[in-house]
């Protein structure tokens, strides 16, 4: 992937972020070139080095066939659910830390259908609200639309067909 100074791109764990520039420093000796970042959120500065961006996960906003496969996931049903709490938001943890979106969209989906059917607890609740925000910020930046526009298309998800959802994949 080329990158370019003004351009929007994700890192996995920090999310949408402009590229400000490109910059060498030196490294053990020789000269390495880093993309420095300014993550949205919260306008902090992030050095990656060029060569190894595909490495650390640093890609493009969606387009719109990704975020189509994206909806999918939202709208699939949830995933086959741990019963012991702690083992399920071990699980959930895990699959935030990957910095995968589509990881990311399988816990909102699979909270959000826990949180219509049963109830989550206060720790679920924390984690569900932590793992909209970098969704949102994706919906918004692909489609160009407010983040509440895109919380009404993410919440849209399970409105238009919450009872086809309720179904585990198994």
């Amino acid at each position: 992937m080329t990158f370019n100074v003004g351009q929007t791109v994700v890192h996995p764990h920090h999310g949408p972020a402009a590229i400000r520039r490109v910059a060498t420093r030196k490294v053990r000796g020789e000269d390495m070139e880093y993309l420095v970042l300014e993550v949205q959120a919260n306008r902090l500065e992030v050095w990656v080095p060029l060569a190894k961006a595909a490495e650390v996960g640093l890609r493009p906003v969606l387009n719109g066939a990704q975020l189509q496969k994206l909806m999918e996931v939202l709208k699939a049903g949830a995933d086959a659910e741990e019963t012991q709490w702690s083992r399920r938001f071990k699980e959930n943890t895990e699959l935030l830390a990957s910095g995968s979106i589509t990881d990311v969209a399988r816990v909102v989906r699979n909270l959000t259908l826990r949180s219509l059917e049963k109830g989550l607890s206060h720790a679920e609740r924390d984690m569900l609200r932590h793992a909209r925000r970098p969704l949102l910020t994706e919906i918004s930046l692909s489609l160009g639309v407010t983040e509440d526009e895109a919380a009404a298309v993410l919440d849209g998800v399970w409105q238009a067909s919450s009872t086809s959802l309720a179904e585990p994949v198994t």
